[in-house]
């Protein structure tokens, strides 16, 4: 088991990389033109299905990195890089393609169940976040830790979930410059998280860094 110091900040790192605040004016374009009820269900299939692919990451990453040969702190740094791509398209209030390409939002809108594509995958749940929940999995062993990690994955699904929900009132509250100004602050977070984790495989692989 970490220390639940740690484990708040694994909470708080995995609610700055699903960044809803940066979904909230795709999911308002994506639903405009839906009932109240239908947007409600837009939003629940889109939390299922960032709760669903997190926690299918978490307990096959072990198996994903022996299959791949590759070690944890490798997958440390290229995971960290991503984090860092992303977070570099939130300080500039811009979705990262890393999340979604051009080509993808412009599928998107032809689609008729938006929660699961694009709003599930690939926008909020992409490379960064799987590769946080992967090795957040690996830092400690049993079976308390395994359900700390999905507790989690749990309660931040359930986070977007009531932003998507009430994001017709915060999008009207918060307005674009609002919710961009969230948007480069926990950008500006992510990138924190994102050279901390780079850090840390760059030590165990080459340890005359330390």
């Amino acid at each position: 088991m970490l220390t639940w110091a740690e484990y708040t900040r694994f909470a708080v790192a995995l609610f700055a990389i699903l960044t809803p605040f940066a979904a909230i004016p795709i999911f308002l374009a994506l639903t405009d033109r839906m009932t109240t009820g239908e947007r409600a269900r837009t939003a629940r299939i889109a939390a299922l299905t960032v709760f669903s692919v997190l926690l299918v990451a978490s307990l096959t990453g072990d198996v994903v990195l022996r299959v791949l040969g590759t070690s944890l702190d490798s997958f440390r740094v290229g995971g960290g890089i991503v984090l860092l791509l992303m977070a570099l398209s939130m300080m500039s209030a811009q979705v990262s393609a890393v999340q979604q390409t051009p080509a993808e939002a412009a599928e998107a809108e032809h689609r008729a169940n938006v929660g699961v594509v694009p709003l599930g995958l690939p926008l909020l749940v992409g490379p960064g976040s799987i590769s946080s929940v992967i090795i957040e999995m690996q830092r400690a062993d049993g079976v308390a830790h395994a359900a700390a990690i999905i507790a989690i994955i749990a309660f931040v699904a359930a986070v977007v979930w009531g932003f998507l929900m009430l994001a017709v009132p915060i999008g009207r509250r918060l307005g674009i410059t609002g919710l961009n100004t969230l948007n480069r602050l926990f950008g500006l977070l992510l990138a924190a998280i994102a050279i901390e984790i780079m850090a840390t495989g760059l030590r165990a692989l080459f340890p005359g860094l330390r």
